[in-house]
């Protein structure tokens, strides 16, 4: 189809690659296929997709290592799709450069919501400029004149919760990892400082949020870091 989005699949596993090859295109995706590292560098060079979907355990290096390589040349979305469930694990891969990570054995529907949401994020990634007012459901954000609103009534927040939500809607849609959050916001020193995280996303919650025990827009990551919703 001629408006398909091209996701290129890299991954040694035949019964995965042949699932996705029968569920994607009837959603509008057409894949390009890899079974190992050195030709999904090569295919993503070569055929430009609009997303990749990577396997971590490749037969001839490891999914980190391509991830760090092809964050040296492209920004295209990168979703890590890997057997290996702990939360160290996630946390190198979305510190390597990975945009999102789903864990084997995965659902279609699940995977159809991660690649919404990454090309969500691609299109603001590549807009001609950044879009000065942010706005998901309720909540808007104008960059320009730092403020921000929930149902049109203005919130004042502190200079850090400030920081730290235009933080995540500089990304949004990607899950940003504690470490990530913590540099960004306070600087080099303070990137074990994870209380800290803890004490601001509440105080966010509180003042954003119609639920703050169920929020709607700071989602949490168990274990690896925060995302703002973008749908």
């Amino acid at each position: 189809m001629s408006n398909a989005i091209s996701v290129l699949v890299i991954e040694d596993e035949a019964p995965i690659r042949r699932f996705l090859r029968a569920s994607l295109p009837s959603h509008g995706y057409t894949l390009i296929e890899a079974e190992n590292g050195e030709d999904g560098l090569l295919q993503a060079a070569m055929q430009r997709p609009a997303i990749i979907i990577l396997d971590l355990g490749l037969p001839d290096m490891d999914g980190l290592q391509v991830t760090k390589r092809l964050r040296e040349w492209t920004n295209t979305p990168i979703i890590v799709l890997s057997a290996r469930g702990r939360e160290d694990d996630k946390i190198a891969a979305l510190d390597a450069g990975a945009d999102d990570y789903l864990t084997k054995p995965f659902g279609m529907g699940e995977l159809l919501a991660r690649l919404r949401v990454a090309l969500r994020h691609l299109h603001h990634q590549t807009g001609e400029k950044s879009e000065p007012v942010f706005q998901v459901g309720s909540l808007r954000v104008d960059l320009v004149r730092r403020q921000v609103f929930v149902a049109e009534e203005e919130v004042h927040l502190t200079p850090n919760e400030y920081k730290l939500l235009t933080t995540l809607v500089q990304h949004a849609g990607k899950v940003l990892t504690h470490r990530q959050l913590l540099r960004e916001v306070w600087g080099p020193a303070y990137t074990e400082e994870n209380h800290y995280l803890r004490v601001y996303m509440g105080q966010l919650r509180h003042k954003l949020e119609a639920d703050a025990a169920r929020p709607r827009y700071l989602l949490t990551e168990p274990g690896v870091g925060y995302r703002l919703a973008i749908e």
